[in-house]
């Protein structure tokens, strides 16, 4: 059932990866046509390093969040923290599927 304050919700299969630096930080990426779509409807609203506030599901685990534009990509993603990846026995290369609300 979609939460009524969302504004919009997206539902994303994505692979997740580790960031290279340090911290063991785990991202996923939407998809660039959803990105598009964010983009357009929410760009003028974004907060610090271009962020919007979205609340992302995957399994039963529920978290707010931010999106994040991709400086790789033309995609938003948004990090995976680490009781969420283990609670939902994730890890990186693997295949997710989350959905994204926007707040």
């Amino acid at each position: 059932m979609p939460d009524a304050t969302a504004r919009a919700e997206y539902r994303v299969r994505t692979r997740v990866w580790l960031y290279p630096g340090i911290g063991g930080w785990h991202f996923a990426n939407l998809s660039a046509k959803q990105s598009g779509k964010i983009r357009a409807l929410f760009g003028t609203e974004t907060k610090g390093w271009g962020s919007l506030p979205v609340t992302v599901r995957i399994g039963t685990t529920e978290w707010k969040t931010s999106l994040f534009p991709d400086r790789k990509s033309p995609t938003y993603l948004f990090a995976i923290k680490l009781e969420v990846r283990q609670k939902e026995h994730i890890s990186a290369g693997d295949t997710i599927t989350a959905t994204v609300r926007i707040r």
